[in-house]
């Protein structure tokens, strides 16, 4: 997924030319097939329903999806549905071509997370927005998205996990923000892997020298997919021919949830494009 800014990367001065520009690259530039986003300004600003008629309006047959940044309530996500609805029918658009993700950046985004991830259909992904977040919560720090050698532990591991759960709990996608340091890789693929244990679908990466280590942490290895594959065989096996409903996988009980577990590496793996191995 790519996704073009109107945001925090775009000066106050500039927030109006930005969406014709948006729109030509849109337009004009080969995406193949990957999802194009665009993310909007926030409610909290001016720019929020213009951004949204300008880009959506004129560019929305290509559009995927918008994102919402500060995200505070179910309010505010229903609010940005209902203008996709009428610029859509206003632009020959199907109903509901144009998805959302909203972006949890501030405490208030957090205690309401649940009611966000379950506001609209169009809702796809939930996003983690780590600097503003820690600003919103008066962390101490000036560089968000990094670790804190000064607290003993993570210091988001909670946030992490209240956004994953309410991710998972309506099916979207759980992603996480940006890592500014952009020349410390391996502090990178440190942070990458934290939520990539606790089953986040990805994260963003704001320099290209992030793409690949990125593909490289939330992707399943060949030996993560054939292992699966074969859990997925001893457990039928043994359901279907021997009618047991768990068993020994070499040194390891397997049962109904252990098939469950290997669902989901599978369905990962094959969207990756991997096949087993023959050996």
């Amino acid at each position: 997924m790519t996704f073009l800014d109107l945001e925090d990367s775009v000066a106050a001065s500039e927030k109006t030319s930005a969406r014709a520009q948006v729109v030509d690259a849109i337009r004009e530039l080969d995406w193949d097939d990957r999802v194009l986003c665009v993310r909007l300004n926030g409610w909290s600003s001016r720019w929020t329903y213009g951004d949204a008629i300008d880009v959506v309006g004129r560019a929305g047959e290509r559009l995927d999806e918008v994102m919402l940044p500060k995200t505070q309530s179910s309010a505010e996500v229903v609010a940005l549905d209902l203008l996709l609805t009428q610029i859509e029918l206003n632009s020959g658009l199907p109903v509901g071509h144009i998805g959302i993700e909203a972006q949890v950046e501030t405490a208030r985004g957090l205690i309401n997370v649940e009611e966000i991830c379950s506001a609209s259909p169009r809702l796809e992904a939930i996003v983690f927005g780590p600097a503003d977040f820690a600003a919103s919560i008066e962390m101490p720090f000036l560089t968000g998205g990094i670790q804190i050698d000064e607290y003993p532990g993570d210091h988001f591991h909670y946030v992490f996990s209240k956004i994953l759960m309410a991710g998972r709990a309506n099916g979207i996608q759980v992603i996480d923000g940006p890592f500014l340091k952009v020349r410390e890789p391996e502090l990178f693929r440190d942070y990458c892997a934290r939520t990539h244990a606790l089953g986040y679908d990805g994260k963003w990466a704001v320099h290209p020298d992030q793409v690949p280590i990125l593909n490289d942490v939330f992707s399943p290895t060949q030996e993560q997919f054939d292992r699966a594959r074969a859990i997925l065989d001893a457990y039928e096996d043994a359901t279907v021919r021997d009618r047991k409903g768990a068993m020994m996988f070499g040194d390891e009980m397997i049962d109904e949830a252990s098939r469950k577990m290997a669902l989901k590496v599978v369905s990962r793996a094959r969207r990756e494009g991997l096949e087993r191995s023959s050996g």
